[in-house]
């Protein structure tokens, strides 16, 4: 690869700044930067800012925050295409010198109609044969606002027979008048990305032009650009096959659409694939970027599931984050026999899986919360936790018997359990005179920390398919991808935790203190990562 250029490597990422980052995204970045590495060269990114209808400096300063984050920083190489439209239009000027493009009336419509089919040749435009005075004297006032916008267009003379539909007189330049947020109204016309892209290629000085397996139809333009310019040792277009990411929302209009219209809670909603909705959800960069490093060079188009980036991040955090108690739904659990106004200090170890972890001091006294579904008053066969009669043992401290339920009298809702300790079953004693089947975690009523758990799922129903119900986007989302519960209770020891800290609260997943302004020191809001079942299957 290095061989082909008297130049050093140097590829691009060019991103439209039009919405934010997402996973497939990710991958997009990771074969340009990596290129670059591995053989020495250079990594740039440039924002693709050629349509002032969509695109904002907001989305500019997320691809940047985001890129960052994820690990593949440009440097000092941060370029916008903006910046070359002199040199892009001096472009075209040349080419209508050339007799290589000419200005078009035809409406978008009778455009349409006259680049024919796949297995039809297209008609000529009956502006085609306009003399290149003619055209230069056309397209500049189309550059000085003379022209309204759709009125006419600059295309390329190539064949409008050829079997490559891109082929067949491309347009070149459209009217826009609409201000630019880098540019503002100096600019009334814009450059077609598969015009501009390869004059901003050759500007930089890029080699490699690497991009997904759909744009290799638009080779053949690209080179076409540059051989008509006279560009010596031009830039190649190289293609890596698209990677399909099953079960999440990658297409661009989608997101866009969910967002705009109110279905998700902006472009960093934790159910977003977004690279800011997977950031605010507690995902890594580690864990996406061996994700898609997992992947390789795909050259055909492949398909992998997301659940292989929850089975890499599970992997990751298992041994390295602190694996603490919480109750998503309390039930509360009164030790009869426990002293009054006793209390203890129990030691818990912070990871299982990592001994240099340490252990912290957790807090025990005569009422404690419980998960209800710990509890069965009828148990069913093979249920081990508590019931009347039953005994198991709460994690790290001792074993407990269910003596008595108390209800609602008015509902027979149950609202607490009496029930007895046994003193000499303390973890670590060496009590072995019986056993128990279950162990089940708690947290101290006088010390639990009230917080909301954001409880997350699949944003789409299994197995749909958003290009099959276009229109009714809204139909294929899952009702259940977000559960909040309110009244969750967890161990004291997340009051001195900063948001963005990860936390395994066991037997119930991963969770992260939500970045937002919802966490404060009153109220702790927190993003279920992922579940510690794993569903991906090798």
């Amino acid at each position: 690869m290095a061989g082909r250029f008297q130049r050093p490597i140097c590829t691009r990422f060019p991103p439209e700044p039009n919405g934010h980052l997402h996973i497939g995204s990710a991958y997009a970045i990771h074969i340009n930067y990596t290129t670059a590495q591995t053989f020495e060269g250079t990594f740039h990114l440039r924002f693709d800012d050629t349509n002032p209808l969509k695109e904002d400096i907001s989305y500019v300063e997320s691809i940047l925050k985001d890129m960052e984050w994820l690990g593949y920083s440009p440097g000092g190489h941060v370029y916008y295409g903006s910046d070359y439209s002199d040199r892009i239009y001096a472009a075209a000027v040349e080419l209508i010198q050339q007799g290589k493009a000419y200005v078009c009336h035809l409406s978008p419509e009778e455009l349409a109609a006259s680049r024919g089919t796949l297995t039809e040749p297209g008609t000529d435009s009956p502006y085609r044969n306009r003399t290149p005075e003619e055209n230069l004297r056309l397209f500049q006032e189309m550059r000085n606002g003379i022209h309204p916008d759709g009125s006419c267009v600059l295309r390329a003379k190539i064949d409008m027979a050829s079997p490559n539909m891109n082929l067949r007189d491309p347009v070149l330049y459209r009217i826009i008048h609409a201000p630019h947020y880098r540019t503002g109204n100096v600019w009334c016309i814009y450059p077609m990305y598969d015009f501009a892209h390869p004059i901003q290629d050759m500007i930089e000085g890029i080699t490699h032009s690497l991009c997904s397996i759909e744009f290799k139809d638009h080779r053949a333009l690209y080179d076409w650009v540059l051989a008509e310019l006279g560009i010596l040792e031009p830039p190649r277009q190289w293609e890596f096959g698209r990677v399909n990411i099953a079960g999440a929302v990658t297409g661009k209009r989608y997101l866009r659409k969910m967002v705009e219209s109110g279905w998700v809670d902006g472009w960093d909603d934790p159910r977003l694939p977004t690279i800011s909705g997977l950031r605010r959800r507690g995902y890594t960069p580690e864990s996406i970027r061996e994700f898609i490093g997992g992947i390789g060079l795909a050259r055909q188009q492949t398909t992998v599931d997301i659940s292989l980036l929850d089975h890499v991040l599970r992997q990751e955090l298992k041994p390295n984050v602190p694996a603490i108690m919480a109750v998503v739904h309390p039930l509360k659990v009164i030790l009869i026999n426990y002293p009054n106004e006793g209390e203890e200090m129990l030691p818990i170890e912070n990871n299982p899986l990592t001994a240099d972890r340490g252990v912290r001091e957790v807090a025990f006294s005569r009422e404690l919360y419980i998960d209800r579904d710990d509890f069965m008053e009828v148990p069913a066969k093979g249920f081990h936790r508590l019931a009347p009669g039953a005994e198991v043992r709460l994690k790290g401290a001792y074993f407990i018997r269910c003596e008595e339920v108390i209800k609602d009298p008015r509902s027979g809702e149950i609202i607490e359990l009496h029930c007895t300790y046994d003193p000499r079953t303390k973890s670590g004693s060496g009590f072995k005179e019986r056993k128990v089947k279950g162990t089940i975690h708690w947290v101290s009523a006088k010390h639990a920390v009230t917080c909301e758990l954001r409880l997350y799922d699949q944003l789409l129903i299994p197995g749909v398919n958003l290009d099959d119900i276009g229109g009714n986007e809204r139909l294929g989302m899952n009702p259940d991808s977000l559960h909040i519960v309110k009244q969750a209770v967890v161990e004291p020891y997340v009051q001195q935790s900063n948001p963005g800290e990860r936390f395994q609260f066991i037997r119930h997943g991963y969770f992260i203190l939500d970045s937002m302004n919802e966490s404060s020191g009153e109220q702790f809001v927190f993003n279920r990562i992922v579940s510690l079942k794993d569903g991906w299957k090798r």
